[in-house]
């Protein structure tokens, strides 16, 4: 008897929760934000090399003008 009442308390209440979008603008925000991470990771990555290059450069010029 006591599985009959929690499956009748249970299924109400999951029902609820499977129609709930609530949640569902939470997910999209943080997939966005993930996105924008890993373009902003790609692109310092990219970048690293060009301004290690750089420093480089002026670190051969300084030393040469010494």
């Amino acid at each position: 008897m006591n599985k009959l009442k929690l499956v009748a308390t249970l299924k109400p209440m999951l029902s609820a929760l499977i129609r709930d979008e609530s949640g569902q603008d939470l997910i999209e925000y943080a997939l966005v934000a993930a996105i924008i991470a890993l373009g902003a990771t790609a692109a310092m990555t990219t970048l690293a090399g060009t301004i290690t290059s750089a420093f480089n450069k002026i670190g051969t010029s300084l030393s040469s003008a010494v």
